[in-house]
């Protein structure tokens, strides 16, 4: 067992990052994720690595796309209204194939709205929000000790399939405190990062040489130097990455009902369980950790055994869309959010006793 300290979640992101040497972070304060960067802030410059306070999250997520272009390992955080901002550097960083992580820690919308928990950001976060057809990686933690591992699971991912991932929290985790368990981490080697941008070199006749191979949106080289070829290429990378699906199946055995839920809300969901199972009812969990690429085959095969959804996410209805496209309408789909009628959520968190009850209205 390694050493064991008590620490917030949000807390938990930086030791990740650090057991994943991360080399360089670039970001701009906004609640409810401050204090990852008041840690950085800290610990970064006298580990002998790099920290930037950018002038705003445009800035911070420019920086990150710089450092990335420059072979470093390197990430921002944010919450939901930061998210906004930084959406076309995102798109440009999938056509330009650079690896980095952000970590996303959300908070109430629309617009600038609260500060107050919520997993609002579901889909601009999950579908490529910003123009294009590109995809990342999307990993949901659900406790703090999650959050430590799935930091140099994200830099891995980024750097085997040269694409940003991005760690999606919530307010209630990133402020929760818990024991977390330091860890060695095992993957499997990449290669060097030859493409990176490394400058210029003058050669004997005074012509400047780049050290690196072209970054752009259409690589300038065959047999990539169509548009065409550069689409079929990124689909192929956007199939590839769909292997690395992750997801838990909790007290699913024998159930009759599964909730399915991310982040807070499936630790809430799991309590809920719990309960329900020491009264006899049959219900369990599926939850996904990569909410992209999504456990859409899973799903249709409970579907397909005759078993209830209920989606419990704090938000208005979100995830709840891909559960019900997964189950082709072979299985009844309930949803439990924020504002659902007759039941006590009242707006507020989502509470094991909410979630019982809901699942005793079902069965």
């Amino acid at each position: 067992m390694g050493e064991r300290i008590l620490v917030q979640g949000n807390e938990a992101v930086c030791w990740g990052a650090l057991a994943a040497d991360c080399e360089a972070f670039f970001g701009y304060p906004i609640t409810p994720q401050n204090e990852i960067i008041e840690w950085m802030s800290r610990e970064f410059p006298s580990r002998g690595k790099v920290f930037v306070q950018a002038q705003d999250e445009i800035g911070a997520i420019g920086q990150v796309y710089g450092a990335s272009a420059a072979g470093f390992r390197a990430m921002t955080s944010t919450a939901s209204p930061g998210w906004d901002l930084m959406l076309e550097t995102m798109s440009n960083a999938g056509a330009t194939e650079l690896p980095y992580v952000v970590v996303m820690v959300q908070r109430g919308g629309y617009g600038q709205a609260t500060t107050r928990h919520t997993q609002m950001d579901y889909a601009s976060v999950c579908k490529g929000g910003g123009h294009g057809g590109y995809k990342n990686i999307v990993l949901a933690p659900h406790s703090v000790q999650e959050t430590y591992e799935l930091m140099p699971l994200a830099f891995h991912l980024a750097d085997k399939y040269r694409n940003p991932v991005v760690v999606l929290s919530d307010a209630i985790i990133g402020q929760m405190r818990e024991v977390m368990e330091f860890k060695s981490f095992d993957v499997e080697p990449l290669p060097k990062k030859g493409w990176a941008v490394r400058g210029l070199r003058f050669q004997e006749d005074g012509k400047r040489r780049s050290l690196h191979p072209a970054i752009g949106v259409i690589p300038l080289e065959p047999p990539l130097s169509t548009y065409r070829s550069w689409q079929e290429r990124m689909v192929k990378k956007i199939e590839d990455m769909q292997s690395e699906l992750r997801y838990e199946l909790y007290r699913a055995d024998d159930a009759k009902l599964l909730i399915v839920a991310f982040g807070y809300g499936a630790r809430v969901s799991k309590e809920a369980i719990r309960r329900a199972r020491a009264q006899g009812i049959k219900v369990g969990l599926l939850r996904p950790i990569t909410l992209w690429p999504f456990p859409a085959k899973v799903i249709k095969e409970k579907a397909g055994q005759g078993i209830k959804f209920l989606v419990v996410e704090d938000n208005l209805g979100l995830m709840v869309e891909d559960v019900r496209a997964a189950a082709e309408g072979r299985a009844e789909v309930n949803f439990l959010g924020m504002l659902s009628r007759d039941l006590p959520t009242d707006g507020g968190m989502l509470m094991p006793g909410i979630i019982l009850e809901g699942v005793k209205r079902l069965l």
